[in-house]
């Protein structure tokens, strides 16, 4: 029976790293010890100053179509999830096709914040499931480091960038993306932000750039938290209803990467063992859109994840958004 498959997995993060004990050389009030037990991250990827969003998503693109044993001009579609692309217009979609050579594809960019590889996913499905195109590449791209304050405690020590991506395509074989479900809550949207740079405050100024509108932010981080940890726990008990699956059947929970205290309180809440969380988050931190995209493609290529494996892919992030996918592997 056709299905919605992947076909191939890829991913890619800068070779730079940023350790805790270097956020402590630059200044800032902190130790690697309150860093790993505030957050669960040991050290970042950062990009260099040349580099952009669609260079990295290009870089996982090419590893998830040698997975799949395609080549970019079968590509049909080329979605984008990223909240820092290259430039706001053309998209980095645009700019990912062009460096590709991947001429017969419609592209397009998907700003779901650290949601957006499954809101990706869940794009890609309605147009397999339509049959008006026939493979789909999905990439989360994201230099979350080039948003960011490194005076401000809450947020510099969190984030990092890197680049995953999957290739899905109608067929009978390979992992089966059973169901995607996604949620959005504008209401809350200030709560995670990152004010700067659209039509509110453009053209950009002094003034604007004085009052740091630029940076990314966190609202009542320990209010941001709690709903975060609800709204997890509330995907992945959607996507397992769905599918008549118990919490029990998952053989990985394989989450968006934001904070390991969040996802020690869902294993409780959930009553499984924590280990079935599989983390990138202390080597990589927390890289909005890729996260989840990073840490499926590793647990993939570590062996983690065997055939016929069930695998859960909750996410939460600014927009609010959350949602979740389960997959057959």
């Amino acid at each position: 029976m056709q299905s919605i498959r992947i076909l191939g997995t890829g991913s890619y993060v800068p070779p730079q790293r940023l350790k805790n004990a270097d956020l402590e050389k630059m200044g800032l009030e902190t130790t690697d010890e309150w860093i790993q037990k505030r957050t669960g991250v040991k050290e970042r990827r950062i990009a260099d100053p040349e580099v952009t969003a669609s260079d990295l998503g290009y870089e996982a693109a090419m590893k998830a179509l040698e997975a799949s044993g395609l080549t970019a001009p079968d590509i049909d579609l080329i979605i984008v999830a990223t909240i820092t692309p290259d430039t706001c217009c053309p998209s980095a979609a645009n700019w990912l096709q062009a460096k590709l050579d991947a001429p017969r594809a419609v592209t397009f960019d998907i700003a779901a914040a650290c949601s957006g590889f499954i809101f990706g996913l869940n794009v890609a499905e309605q147009y397999l499931k339509n049959k008006t195109v026939k493979h789909v590449l999905v990439v989360a791209s994201e230099i979350m480091t080039r948003t960011l304050n490194w005076k401000d405690r809450a947020t510099c020590i969190l984030w990092g960038d890197g680049s995953g991506a999957a290739i899905l395509s109608l067929g009978d074989d390979g992992p089966e993306i059973l169901s995607s479900h996604l949620h959005t809550d504008g209401a809350n949207g200030r709560d995670l932000l990152l004010p700067g740079g659209g039509s509110k405050t453009t053209p950009i100024s002094h003034d604007s750039v004085d009052q740091g509108l630029h940076y990314l932010s966190m609202i009542e981080a320990s209010m941001s938290f709690r709903v975060a940890v609800r709204h997890f726990i509330e995907a992945i008990r959607e996507a397992l209803e769905f599918n008549h699956a118990r919490v029990e059947d998952v053989d990985w929970f394989i989450p968006h990467q934001a904070n390991i205290r969040m996802f020690q309180n869902i294993a409780r809440s959930l009553k499984v063992p924590f280990e079935r969380f599989y983390l990138t988050l202390p080597k990589y931190g927390n890289i909005s859109s890729a996260s989840c995209a990073i840490s499926l493609d590793e647990a993939v290529r570590d062996g983690s994840i065997k055939p016929n494996d069930l695998i859960c892919l909750p996410v939460f992030g600014g927009g609010l958004t959350w949602g979740s996918a389960l997959i057959r592997w």
